[in-house]
């Protein structure tokens, strides 16, 4: 087994939400487990709440998410972001996550060519998650 690196986003009730949300823009069927399940909840009324979740995509990447219960403390947001790179033969794949991640949400920076010959682009999705996408640019001739 190869190691493996991924994010695990922690939300305020919003987990199985947000990972469902995932699997339609990357596809994939994700496993959720809900703090009940395991015995786990300290407050009944969050028992039903997402105590791991994990999406694992057909091209590879895995992510992450949970729920944190009010007993933890929960700081959203500006800490984070997730990187989403890929070559430019994969264009068109990445920008239909683009286009997937981005409703709803903000984009600070469109997805366009960057100065460095790259298309790039940064949005915060609507559950706050922020994203970076960086589609290289095609080989230079010569």
């Amino acid at each position: 087994m190869m190691s493996t690196l991924n994010p695990y986003i922690n939300f305020k009730d919003q987990a199985r939400e947000a990972i469902t949300f995932y699997a339609s823009v990357f596809g994939g069927e994700p496993t959720i487990s809900t703090f009940g399940d395991f015995g786990m909840s300290v407050d009944e009324s969050e028992k039903d709440l997402v105590m791991h979740s994990q999406l694992e995509t057909p091209a590879g990447f895995t992510i992450m998410a949970a729920d944190t219960p009010s007993h933890m403390e929960y700081s959203p947001g500006s800490s984070i972001t997730v990187s989403l790179s890929g070559p430019h033969e994969d264009e068109a794949e990445l920008r239909g996550y683009w286009e997937k991640l981005v409703e709803g949400g903000q984009v600070p920076q469109p997805l366009e060519p960057a100065p460095w010959g790259d298309v790039f682009g940064m949005a915060t999705d609507r559950f706050g998650t922020q994203w970076l996408m960086n589609i290289a640019g095609a080989p230079r001739e010569g």
